[in-house]
């Protein structure tokens, strides 16, 4: 009993807690074979100007499978965590796929002063490999919603605006010079930029496959999309210089700018590779092999946090191994991703894809999957206890 007071008195104080405490404050959002779902996958979390705490996963009807009977579905919590809503099914593709969900909320439209929720997303019909092989093509849409996830406008269709298909389903009568197929967003939340020169610009990090399959996945390569006037046209930010670089998350540094660090599904490095940028995402200045970060080739997800009389800092998630999907570890970058702390570990067992979150109360809250996909939960720590 005293143990449970304890926690609770330096959850509402904003201590730093020990590795046991925050294990007791895990909770699970989304369980395998629960209301309706044979399994749950790649998890993105946001927070809602309210304060809410908005969490989806794709939610796989008949298997663990990532194409197939896949909705979107969303859970909130009004307690910072503690509980959580029942499902909600935010996006749905018949019997096909929709996933890959990226949310991010436009905070900067003065047409909506509490702010509006966009979800991008991504449908196919057939498997990755039969999309990379040109039979099929995996299309881009958004939709949004003003009242937090409530409801929902219907989607709209941007795959011409964000990618390059050289398919006959886009429009018979044009072809793009490129022949992007397989696509996917980041996983995990979006961006929007809140200060400088780039404010409001929704940023969504990206990856495709361009032309047949190659050896050691070479085909793929990350990029970015984004708009500058809410949703009304789309630009794309280049692509990485690095074959084999997928999947993607993007987060702002101290600058108004912004920091592109991505997975490397080729693994001829088991390291993330960042993309450096001094315009918002418009151009490149540098590609480079993180060796502080070391990965199992899988994904990892990327905040910014302003720490009590700090300049903002970066913190970053992902599997610290580079041969299991194990170690879920926590890292700070102080210097905008140019460089990475040690970190600290949220999980030493199995765990996968995770997305990082700043609660109202400064907390930071990690939703991941864990122990073989079997469940995907939810865990907060504050800042001290990932830099003492």
């Amino acid at each position: 009993m005293y143990f449970l007071f304890l926690c609770t008195l330096k959850y509402f104080l904003g201590a730093a807690l020990s590795q046991q405490e925050i294990d007791s404050q895990e909770v699970v959002v989304f369980q395998n074979g629960l209301e309706g779902y044979k399994c749950y996958r790649i998890p993105a979390i946001v927070k809602a100007p309210n304060g809410e705490l908005l969490a989806f996963a794709e939610a796989r009807r008949n298997n663990c499978g990532d194409f197939g009977d896949v909705e979107i579905v969303m859970k909130r919590s009004f307690d910072q965590g503690k509980s959580w809503s029942a499902l909600q099914v935010v996006a749905d593709n018949g019997a096909d796929q929709a996933g890959n969900q990226a949310p991010v909320f436009d905070l900067t439209d003065k047409r909506y002063p509490k702010g509006r929720l966009f979800l991008f997303y991504n449908t196919g019909t057939v498997h990755e490999q039969e999309v990379r092989e040109g039979k099929a093509i995996r299309e881009v849409w958004y939709k949004t919603s003003t009242d937090n996830g409530l409801t929902w406008t219907e989607a709209i269709n941007i795959t011409a605006k964000v990618s390059k298909p050289n398919h006959p389903a886009i429009n018979p009568a044009y072809r793009f010079k490129e022949d992007w197929r397989s696509y996917a967003n980041t996983p995990g939340h979006g961006l929007q930029i809140q200060k400088g020169m780039y404010k409001g610009r929704i940023y969504i990090a990206a990856n495709h496959s361009e032309g047949p399959p190659q050896s050691m996945s070479k085909d793929y390569v990350a990029h970015g999309f984004y708009t500058d006037d809410h949703g009304q046209s789309f630009k794309l930010s280049p692509n990485v210089a690095y074959a084999g670089s997928n999947e993607a998350i993007a987060a702002e540094t101290s600058d108004g700018s912004l920091l592109f660090n991505c997975r490397n599904q080729s693994g001829d490095a088991k390291y993330r590779i960042q993309a450096f940028t001094k315009n918002g995402g418009e151009t490149w200045s540098e590609v480079k092999v993180m060796t502080d970060l070391p990965d199992p080739v899988c994904q990892g997800s990327m905040i910014d946090f302003e720490p009590k009389k700090e300049k903002k800092v970066l913190i970053f998630s992902n599997l610290n191994s580079q041969t299991k999907r194990e170690k879920l570890t926590i890292r700070v970058s102080k210097d905008d991703g140019k460089s990475w702390s040690v970190g600290k570990e949220i999980y030493a067992g199995a765990a996968a894809y995770s997305d990082l979150v700043v609660q109202k109360d400064q907390r930071i809250g990690v939703l991941y999957e864990k122990d073989d996909y079997t469940k995907i939960v939810y865990t907060v720590f504050g800042y001290d206890w990932l830099v003492k």
